[in-house]
């Protein structure tokens, strides 16, 4: 991977990968897949429990990947440009981390390759998440996650 100093454990500037080294970032916590949702109280996203339907809730990984935005037209591409505009991303996502200029966090598979340890470490919505099928999308406050 040209793109990881693997002395430094540094990147190149996010908008300077391909597709697939952007892929490779992502530590498969499936915090992306959860919905959010805004209140009058709460006018900031707010993440649910409730996943999307294509979220394999025991691997975090889409089952879709590539017709993701196809399949579910309200799928949030995260890119470059946008990833500081996230506020619900969470302090450990490598795209923040990166776009904050910080490194990857040591768990992140890149650095341990371990790809189970963002799981075993409770950092995915692994045991969290529930179907989107399986719950009234009209409710979706009522799965607001208080602390992530």
């Amino acid at each position: 991977m040209g793109w990881l100093d693997p002395a430094h454990l540094t990147f190149t500037s996010l908008s300077a990968l391909s597709q697939s080294e952007w892929s490779a970032l992502c530590d498969g916590c499936g915090i992306c897949c959860l919905y959010k949702v805004r209140t009058a109280e709460h006018p900031a996203s707010q993440l649910t429990r409730v996943a999307c339907r294509y979220l394999d809730l025991e691997t975090c990984t889409c089952q879709v990947y590539d017709q993701r935005h196809d399949l579910m037209p309200t799928c949030l591409q995260l890119t470059p440009e946008n990833v500081s505009e996230l506020a619900w991303l969470p302090e450990t996502c490598a795209y923040r981390r990166l776009a904050e200029g910080k490194p990857l966090p040591w768990w992140h598979y890149l650095r341990s390759g371990k790809r189970d340890l963002v799981h075993r470490l409770g950092i995915s919505v692994r045991g969290i998440a529930i179907r989107e099928d399986h719950i009234d999308l009209n409710d979706l406050t009522r799965y607001i996650i208080d602390n992530w």
